[in-house]
């Protein structure tokens, strides 16, 4: 199965195109590549624009608080030479400084916003870093500033792992680290290439990205995920391929933090690093990333606060501020001609030790053009402008670097067109594609380091009842529920704690009660890289989770975020990388521990005593899982007519509601509820419900506990049916054989009512072993019930168990099919709940039947027999198919051979539109459609459900609908659903359009 499910990744990752998934190329084709202008922008119109508030001229005034006219902006065609000539030194140094802004409505008459505009118009910063936003947000603040600023801003972003880094509901991506464990450095460039398509839509020219540190100290905490790699060349390669798509883009990229932050252990936010290296060590590993970086076109790095005492005469002088480190290294050695800009300069690391505008000065006699987020902008102007007073640093060292931002905006086209088009944003953020390409990263990241006794993947009938802990460093006491949320899709039976700093000792003992009854404890690292906090276990944490293990339960660790957290739980059974603690990570993580998605990830880095750099133990997929549309290979929204169908259906009361499921690939690509239980239209219908299958558990059930004997060898299909019914051993019925029970040839009835006189099973049994022939065995087809519940009454004098027992025993209970029985109403209202009522009976039952099976000859047979009776949902269904499609395996076990598969399926020589038990797609009109291939075979039910399997597509359609509510005069033209249902599913393909 796994074969089919993704993308085979090239080992030459600069063919881009070709190892793409069909998603990508989606990408491809749409994405704009040039550095001009973002097309997004229209031309400003000056005197369209809203008239500024009197808060904003009074900016402008000399303290008499009286309105002033709007300033005037510099657009249009501008040359620098005339520009550097106009502004004032105050303006100069102005354009030097990134400040910050947070990307969420801002009311004009805040403080917030005063102070922005402020710094904006009366002391001309260059740029506007955003931090934390949303999509519209930012967008609106966005093109306020522009339009308040005399020269447009230069605006930059953190986006390390995507626009979604900053900015809520934009497209998440796995940290760099996770990236660089997918062995493919295709997945970087196209990271880089969706956060600068995002960022660009938002109005971004620069963003800070990648990490280029070599993350080579498992004590470092503040790099981390964030690097690719412990591996210098490793990070070259994943960096480049980044630096290409953010470029592709037409967006800067900036390679962070030089000379490398990778082998610290002190957080430069709080204090400052030191690095005892020579220039010889970090020229033969920290440097060697930023080398290639630079070779490769790089425009943009950026400072590290970290104090290299060995180089040069500089001792305890953080790296952005001195000149050993930017002007001999990084501009001289290394050649680099494009801006230096500093890491934020509020970091305590240096913020700790000069003032604002000496921080500014130190910078620029180091080489540094742009000073990001300094603590006190205006401060630190005027700061600069009495140094230049005292010769402290001279105005055309400061032109050197306005120069070089005046030309950047230049060439960026922001004196054309400084705004962005608002209405574009739903077409550029958070697409389809992006999803897609973002998913499969994720999927491709995840990496197995230990997996003892072979624990993954998960099997829930190995261990029936789950215990989740998240272990997160907050006091939320929420962290970690979505994981427990994504583990209950996948686990019938999963309890949850969060054990975090407030979890008091009532708690703890809650969790070691619930430990002792759990058959698995899985453990979630929630404890992650943060600004200014630990990553590891706290004591008290450490000890818990010791006697924990005490317990000796299998037991399994996932780190969402810190790899090394593997350290202080070594004990652990299995250990899992997922690199992130993000929902977009965690939803693409779960389906791997249960083997629903493949696990090929390899470890980019070393953790002493755990685990090196390439290791990792490859898991195939066993299992479906539920995902996009696109990832099964089916065109954007194309799956949507389903939903016309559907409701029109429901509309013209062809069913009070239904579902339907589309299974490609090993993955559930569409699945949907539609309508309501009944038509009172008060219980609407879930994707999940579950449905009575009528004539569906001929296969479902009956047909398939055949095949199971046939393939133990405990039953033959030419065996008499005489030899398991001593009714058949006479007359013609001596002929008659499983086979022909199977082929509907067997000379019986297709239906007798029965129930009018009979209510009792073995009445009922009895009587279908009396009947007699009504034509001779193998003579013609007739399609039976009575055949199968013959076959049914075999099934269990073979296997010793009734049917229902033994079909769920030997395959539904270890495949997962959780939502399949017989008598669901004995199971709880958990099950009988989900159930919509079939019919209003009103000659025998006198009632609404619900969570009873509607056939009356399988209602007096105590609900089990071999020819309804069955209940069962979308999902399980699913499950079922994949089974099928995968020549009888599922979840790593064999159920059935291949060979019986085929045996069951194939034409039968004397009715090729049937196999054995399965119906097959007719000649003529099928329910399947006339877009499935010919080797199509499946099912149909009474009450208006259907499941139709393609081989050749490795695809299964399934609906489920109750057309029979509230009476069986309803729904007649169920099969002209089910076809154009068919043919909808088949024409979304994208091989067939």
């Amino acid at each position: 199965m796994e074969k089919k499910l993704l993308m085979n990744v090239g080992s030459n990752w600069s063919t881009r195109i070709t190892v793409l998934s069909l998603s990508v190329l989606v990408l491809l084709v749409s994405c704009r590549t040039t550095r001009e202008t973002p097309s997004v922008n229209q031309p400003d119109q000056p005197g369209a624009m809203e008239q500024p508030s009197v808060l904003e001229q009074q900016l402008h005034g000399e303290g008499d608080g009286k309105p002033k006219p709007e300033i005037s902006l510099v657009s249009g065609p501008v040359t620098i030479d005339s520009l550097m000539e106009e502004m004032t030194l105050r303006e100069k140094i102005g354009q030097l400084f990134v400040t910050h802004a947070n990307g969420y409505f801002v009311n004009e008459d805040s403080d917030t916003y005063y102070e922005l505009v402020q710094k904006i118009r009366k002391y001309q910063v260059g740029g506007i870093i955003f931090n934390s936003g949303n999509i519209y947000g930012q967008a609106v603040l966005h093109n306020k500033l522009q339009r308040a600023s005399r020269l447009p801003l230069w605006i930059t972003q953190d986006m390390e792992f995507g626009a979604a880094m900053r900015v809520r509901r934009s497209t998440y991506l796995t940290p760099a680290m996770g990236i660089a464990a997918t062995q493919n450095p295709e997945y970087a460039y196209w990271a880089g290439k969706i956060t600068a398509r995002e960022a660009k839509a938002l109005g971004v020219h620069q963003i800070f990205a990648p990490v280029l540190d070599v993350n080579n100290n498992p004590e470092n905490p503040v790099i981390n995920v964030r690097s690719f790699s412990g591996d210098p060349q490793t990070v070259a390669t994943f960096g480049n391929a980044f630096i290409d798509g953010v470029h592709s883009e037409g967006v800067v990229a900036t390679a962070k933090h030089f000379p490398g932050h990778g082998d610290t252990d002190v957080d430069s936010h709080l204090s400052l690093p030191v690095i005892p290296h020579s220039y010889s060590r970090l020229d033969t590993l920290e440097l060697l990333p930023f080398k290639a970086a630079i070779d490769h076109g790089v425009s943009s790095i950026m400072s590290a606060h970290i104090a290299f005492p060995k180089i040069g005469n500089s001792n305890g002088t953080p790296g952005t501020l001195d000149e050993q480190v930017l002007d001999r290294i990084l501009l001289d050695s290394l050649n680099f001609n494009g801006i230096v800009v500093t890491d934020g300069l509020e970091m305590r690391g240096i913020s700790s030790r000069y003032s604002p505008g000496e921080t500014v000065v130190k910078a620029l006699h180091a080489g540094a053009d742009l000073m990001l987020l300094s603590p006190d902008e205006l401060t630190a102007i005027n700061e600069i402008e009495q140094a230049v007073r005292r010769g402290s640093i001279t105005e055309q060292r400061i032109d050197r670097s306005v120069r070089k931002l005046l030309e950047w905006k230049k060439e960026y086209g922001l004196f054309k067109s400084r705004t962005i088009d608002i209405d574009s944003l739903d077409k550029e953020i958070h697409t389809t594609e992006h999803q897609l390409i973002a998913d499969e990263i994720a999927r491709k990241s995840i990496t197995v380091i230990k997996n003892e006794q072979d624990l993954l993947p998960l099997r829930p009938y190995k261990y029936p009842n789950v215990l989740a802990i998240s272990i997160a460093d907050d006091i939320s006491g929420e962290t970690g529920t979505y994981f427990a949320e994504q583990l209950k899709t996948y686990h019938p039976n999963v309890k949850f704690h969060v054990y975090d700093r407030r979890t008091n000792e009532e708690e703890k003992k809650e969790i070691m009660n619930d430990a002792r009854n759990a058959d698995l404890i899985i453990l979630g690292s929630f404890i992650y890289v943060r600004s200014a906090q630990p990553m590891q276990l706290s004591s008290e944490q450490f000890d818990f989770l010791k006697q924990l293990a005490a317990g000796n339960k299998p037991s399994l660790l996932v780190a969402f975020g810190n790899p090394y957290i593997v350290r202080d739980l070594s004990q652990t059974d299995a250990q899992v990388m997922a690199w992130s603690a993000r929902n977009a990570q965690v939803r693409n993580t779960v389906p791997a521990l249960f083997g629903a998605s493949p696990v090929t990830g390899k470890m980019p880095i070393d953790i002493p005593g755990y685990s090196v750099i390439g290791q990792g133990i490859e898991i195939p997929q066993t299992t479906i899982r539920k995902d996009q549309p696109g990832t099964a290979g089916f065109a954007k929204d194309s799956l949507r007519r389903i939903d016309h169908i559907m409701q029109e259906a429901v509309f013209d009361s062809t069913f009070p509601g239904g579902t339907v499921t589309v299974l490609k690939d090993g993955i559930i690509a569409y699945q949907k509820g539609y309508g309501y239980h009944t038509y009172d239209k008060l219980n609407p219908v879930n994707a999940t419900d579950i449905y009575d299958l009528a004539s569906l558990t001929k296969v479902v059930a009956t047909t398939t506990a055949v095949m199971r004997l046939v393939d133990t060898g405990k039953l033959k299909l030419d065996d008499r049916v005489a030899e398991y019914i001593p009714e058949f051993n006479t007359g013609p019925k001596k002929n008659i054989t499983i086979r022909h029970l199977l082929s509907h040839n067997s000379g019986l009835p297709p239906f007798r009512v029965y129930v009018d006189s009979l209510k009792e099973r073995s009445q009922l049994i009895q009587a279908v072993r009396d009947e007699p022939l009504i034509y001779s065995p193998g003579s013609r087809y007739e399609y039976s019930d009575l055949g199968f519940i013959l076959l049914a009454e075999i099934a269990e004098k073979v296997s010793g168990r009734r049917i229902d027992r033994f079909i769920r025993q030997e395959m539904f209970y270890t495949m997962g099919m959780n939502s399949t029985y017989f008598n669901p109403l004995a199971k709880g209202e958990w099950i009988s709940n989900r159930i919509p009522p079939t019919e209003i009976d009103t000659v025998f039952r006198k009632e609404t039947v619900r969570a009873r099976v509607h056939d009356e000859r399988a209602y007096f047979m105590d609900g089990v027999a071999g020819h309804a009776g069955l209940f069962s949902n979308g999902t399980d269904l699913a499950v079922y198919a994949q089974m099928l499609l995968n020549g009888g395996t599922y979840g790593g076990r064999r159920y059935l051979s291949d060979a019986v598969i085929r045996a069951f399926t194939a034409p039968q020589p004397a009715n090729p539109e049937r196999g054995l038990g399965f119906d097959r797609k007719s000649t003529g009109f099928s329910s399947a459609g006339t877009l499935t291939s010919d080797n199509t075979f499946g099912h149909t039910g009474f009450t208006g459900t259907s499941i139709w399997i393609d081989p050749a597509r490795d695809l299964a359609i399934i609906i489920l609908a109750n057309r029979v509510h509230p009476h069986r005069s309803y729904g007649h033209n169920i099969s002209e659903i089910r076809a154009a249902v068919a043919d909808a599913v088949i024409s979304s393909i994208i091989d067939n359009q």
